[in-house]
């Protein structure tokens, strides 16, 4: 049986990547407090249940997190399987969706703070959080849609890779990753936006991809690229790092990064690794 628990910043998307663990068949309880996971576990599985499930824990339920550790460290020493997904998001686009939504932080409630001060201190709490969590997802300047896409993959983790590797594509116009791993910029090599029959065609499109591809420089880098992941990626699973995001730009994400972000996932699935790929700003305009 596994365990998932999601947790993060209030108004980062806790409910929605929990609204996918739903669809995907998990049994999901929201502010579950974090003691009783073991004695609900226990009971679970002695009612020969075998869903599995998810957690929701946050602030609203938890001021001292070492409960959560506690309850995760003996869940695995029953022999289930626990997994850790961190919710993160930027500070000015949680401002703005508790401005748009009305709605009232559960720290500003209960301390009288304003909403940048309950943020704040949110984030201090759960820094501890942060770094322990198997999977982090910002969703600063992710749709529902790629929410969705990106927790199921890390729900489809395969423990016989010990790493999940995001292979992110994104555009340097649009704002750096902040969960970056690792940054490489492919701005040096020919654009196609600047091919008329290939600028509203994207890197996942066999024509821009040939084009990518043509330019004799580009697969000698990811030659390259290929060689320094395969290297470093054991050196990260043996410090116990659980997540790899490795981000490919260019200046708008469309074209160059998301052919060499498509070609790194693939070399990585076919050496044996639990790797997907993600492109922030293919969509956008």
């Amino acid at each position: 049986m596994e365990f998932v628990i999601i947790t993060g910043m209030s108004g980062g998307g806790k409910s929605q990547a929990a609204n996918v663990l739903e669809d995907a068949g998990y049994y999901c309880i929201d502010n579950m407090p974090a003691k009783l996971i073991p004695e609900f576990a226990a009971l679970y599985s002695s009612a020969n249940r075998d869903r599995d499930v998810a957690f929701i824990i946050d602030v609203r339920g938890e001021n001292d997190f070492n409960n959560m550790f506690a309850s995760i460290d003996q869940l695995r020493s029953s022999g289930h399987e626990c997994k850790t997904i961190f919710i993160e998001c930027g500070d000015e686009v949680l401002v703005n969706r508790y401005k748009e939504t009305r709605r009232v932080h559960p720290l500003a409630k209960e301390s009288n703070m304003n909403i940048s001060a309950a943020i704040a201190r949110e984030r201090e709490m759960l820094a501890s959080v942060k770094e322990r969590s198997d999977i982090v997802i910002d969703t600063s300047k992710t749709t529902l849609a790629q929410l969705r896409e990106r927790v199921y993959a890390a729900i489809k983790q395969g423990d016989e890779s010990k790493i999940y590797i995001s292979c992110m594509s994104f555009g340097f116009k649009y704002g750096p990753v902040s969960e970056a791993d690792l940054v490489f910029d492919v701005r040096c090599f020919p654009n196609p936006f600047y091919i008329p029959e290939l600028k509203y065609h994207t890197g996942l499109d066999d024509n821009v991809r040939e084009f990518v591809f043509s330019n004799e420089e580009t697969p000698k880098f990811l030659g390259k690229l290929c060689d320094m992941v395969d290297f470093l990626l054991p050196l990260y699973i043996n410090e116990g790092k659980h997540q790899l995001t490795v981000a490919i730009g260019c200046t708008g994400g469309k074209h160059r990064s998301v052919a060499i972000a498509e070609a790194l996932a693939k070399h990585l699935s076919d050496g044996g690794y639990k790797a997907v790929s993600f492109h922030r700003d293919i969509n956008k305009e």
